[in-house]
């Protein structure tokens, strides 16, 4: 308990309590919390959230979720919303992270007590003790967590459970872990499972993630693959899909940063896609702060190249239609680190998101594409 932070809060009766507080965004504890059951209104509860003043359910749990959703409609309801939508580029991209982390610390007020062993001591609680031993490891002393949080859990959870079917492993499902990005865009995996592959004796997988590319890249005859992460979970994900699937005696899963030791005539990488700083550890693979993982790809690429290799970069050009990278500034980044592009294979997303014309996001989704590059060293 001395090693996480500690949450202090006194109940209706007037007892104390400090309890560990559990956060997986590295959130501090809020100073102020009141203790809150069903007698409290929507309207009530997010004025306390607004004002920072944290609300520790006492009630009904289910109560407590339609309280969340309730609070969410008022978020989704302020009138900066409408400004946000006239916003375009890289201010409509600040404005609508703003929004985000707003909506992320007012909806994260409303906070849910667990047992030693996860159990929630609540009327009518679902049991999530696998899905907290999942995420947080073993149990062993009382605590608190935002509503908002433990539903994520749940959900990563049952996304756990029954695993992401993936067309290009033939249906076979992926089964993500909490924190690791799940392949539900699958326009990248789409992107490796067409490409004609220069070699099939090694290929190197550069934060392999859930271990899904190294996956396709076994299942189409590559003889050995070394995937790399450095998150544990990450780690530990990609081992059993990999030995979920029959691939373990073909795909090494190693922890290092970025590259393995060697070089390979296939060194495959799907770097996050936008140059800005995650808030949470899913955001991990979507945010790559500097764009410090995709240079660092391109600069140490052309050394672990066999002669004649091909690096594959997939890499959605989503920031640059946000303004927040150039189509310049990515080749220019290519040709100081001895790379040559050979060819370029494209492909539009088909997500949800794409089409949402209400996102206020909606115009660079909408002229979003995703590339496979094939670099290979200059001569």
């Amino acid at each position: 308990m001395t090693d996480s932070p500690v949450f202090h809060w006194t109940d209706a009766d007037g007892a104390d309590h400090a309890v560990r507080w559990r956060s997986e965004a590295g959130v501090q504890p809020p100073k102020r919390a009141v203790p809150a059951d069903d007698r409290l209104t929507a309207d009530a509860a997010y004025r306390l959230a607004c004002e920072g003043t944290a609300l520790v359910w006492q009630g009904d749990f289910q109560n407590a979720r339609q309280l969340v959703q309730a609070m969410a409609r008022r978020v989704e309801h302020k009138p900066k919303k409408a400004k946000a939508a006239a916003a375009a580029g890289i201010d409509a991209f600040n404005l609508h992270r703003l929004a985000q982390s707003q909506r992320a610390r007012t909806l994260g007020m409303l906070l849910i007590p667990l047992d030693a062993d996860y159990a929630i001591p609540l009327r009518r609680a679902p049991d999530v003790r696998a899905a907290c031993e999942e995420a947080y490891g073993p149990g062993g002393a009382p605590s608190v967590v935002s509503l908002r949080e433990l539903l994520g859990l749940v959900g990563a959870h049952e996304w756990r459970k029954k695993g992401v079917p993936i067309p290009a492993l033939g249906g076979a499902p992926i089964h993500p872990y909490y924190g690791v990005f799940s392949p539900v865009r699958g326009e990248y995996v789409e992107l490796v499972a067409r490409a004609r592959l220069p070699a099939t004796s090694l290929a190197f997988d550069i934060g392999t993630g859930t271990g899904v590319l190294a996956a396709v890249l076994a299942s189409r005859g590559v003889e050995r693959v070394v995937a790399t992460d450095q998150d544990a979970r990450a780690l530990a994900c990609a081992r059993e899909n990999v030995a979920r699937l029959g691939h373990a005696s073909r795909v090494d899963v190693v922890e290092a940063d970025l590259f393995p030791v060697g070089r390979a005539p296939l060194v495959v990488c799907n770097p996050p896609w936008v140059p800005a700083r995650p808030s949470a550890p899913i955001e991990y693979a979507i945010y790559d702060p500097d764009s410090r993982m995709l240079r660092g790809f391109l600069a140490g690429l052309a050394a672990h190249l066999e002669p004649g290799g091909e690096g594959w970069l997939i890499l959605s050009d989503f920031a640059e239609h946000l303004g927040l990278r150039s189509r310049d500034t990515l080749l220019q980044w290519i040709d100081e680190a001895g790379l040559v592009v050979l060819g370029r294979d494209d492909i539009r997303p088909a997500h949800p998101k794409s089409a949402d014309a209400d996102d206020p996001l909606h115009a660079a989704r909408r002229a979003e594409v995703t590339s496979l590059w094939r670099l290979g060293a200059r001569a």
